[in-house]
């Protein structure tokens, strides 16, 4: 057994050296290979791959970027790949819709019966961190506010950035952070736990706010800045 646990070591030792030696090949190759290098990285980036959802052939993209490089014929008009691409996107944002809606759903009934959350008619969930007592909010409102934006697995996303705190109108935010701000006082502190229907819904926002997300926002109210008379 030990020597089985010893091999392996010094397979993953040699893999790792392995892959250093290829990147520092790459370092110290010659301009044409260390530029090609780059122009890859350059396509990755530009088209952020990574969060397409989409698994790749790099040997088939690799014949594809080559023979449109070189002018050569395509296997494909450009309609065709077109619509390859064009279905190809569709099916992954689809199962990215599908997991993230299941994942929202088990999370917002889990949170819901944690101990301090509460949960409203439309279905947003907050927790009292701080309270205070006086003037609240109304649709009309502009208030002042410190917060910071995460998603349900802790990545943060947003935060207020100016110094003493951003300006929000209630009535040009989306219908979770309106219908939270309307619970607080100036002074008080609450977590919103804010599903996506009250949020960016199914479609979320392209490259920032992923489809069926549920949004968690730490806010304090710092004050009413205008607060007009409901009609």
């Amino acid at each position: 057994m030990k020597k089985v646990v010893v091999f392996l070591c010094l397979f993953f030792t040699v893999l790792a050296l392995h892959a250093k030696a290829i990147q520092e090949d790459y370092r110290n190759a010659e301009s044409k290979t260390r530029v090609s290098y780059a122009f890859g990285m350059a396509i990755g980036m530009n088209f952020d791959m990574g969060s397409m959802g989409i698994e790749f052939d790099y040997a088939a993209f690799s014949d594809g970027l080559k023979a449109i490089v070189e002018g050569k014929e395509t296997m494909f008009s450009e309609e065709e790949a077109r619509e390859i691409i064009q279905a190809a996107l569709h099916d992954a944002f689809e199962k990215e819709s599908a997991n993230n809606q299941k994942t929202e759903q088990e999370f917002l009934s889990s949170n819901g019966r944690k101990h301090g959350v509460r949960t409203t008619n439309s279905g947003l969930q907050y927790e009292i961190v701080k309270e205070t007592f006086g003037d609240k909010p109304n649709i009309h409102s502009v208030v002042r506010v410190n917060y910071t934006g995460t998603f349900i697995d802790s990545r943060p996303f947003d935060s207020s950035t100016e110094e003493g705190g951003s300006f929000i109108p209630l009535e040009m935010v989306i219908a979770g952070w309106t219908e939270g701000l309307m619970l607080m006082s100036p002074g008080s502190i609450y977590r919103f736990y804010i599903p996506s229907n009250l949020a960016y819904g199914k479609d979320g926002i392209q490259g920032i706010i992923p489809p069926y997300s549920t949004l968690i926002f730490l806010v304090e109210l710092l004050e009413i800045v205008e607060n007009e008379e409901e009609e």
